[in-house]
């Protein structure tokens, strides 16, 4: 099982950006796919989630309206559109797998199973 996250960079405020979340190794069928962030000195965050089956979606309040997560069955790929980005939005950006089967994709780190690498995304003012 292997997420790989890519995309990240330093974009001024107001930018944009497009994470990627490659995965491989299993069947994407039964699984969320979230993104979380964690900036210097904070805990990690819940930023955006997918359903794989169905394509439900949950969003961290911080990022509604600005942030689309999206999905390509086709190259098993997850997609984090981040518009309008600010300075809060700075940190290092990670896509894990819930592998358990929820009506809304969970928001808790700890349900998550499998993580990839950080990609680090930094706004400046």
């Amino acid at each position: 099982v292997q997420l790989q996250a890519s995309g990240g960079g330093l974009v001024e405020a107001g930018g944009s950006l497009r994470l990627s979340c490659a995965v491989s190794g299993f069947s994407l069928d039964d699984y969320a796919i979230g993104w979380f962030r964690q900036a210097p000195g904070k805990e990690r965050e819940f930023v955006a989630a997918i359903r794989w089956s169905g394509g439900m979606i949950n969003y961290a309040d911080s990022v509604k309206g600005r942030f689309t997560i999206s999905r390509d069955n086709a190259k098993n790929t997850v997609y984090l559109q981040m518009n309008s980005l600010k300075p809060e939005d700075t940190a290092v950006y990670y896509c894990a797998a819930d592998g358990v089967l929820r009506r809304v994709p969970s928001t808790h780190d700890l349900e998550y199973d499998y993580w990839g690498q950080g990609t680090q995304v930094t706004v400046s003012s």
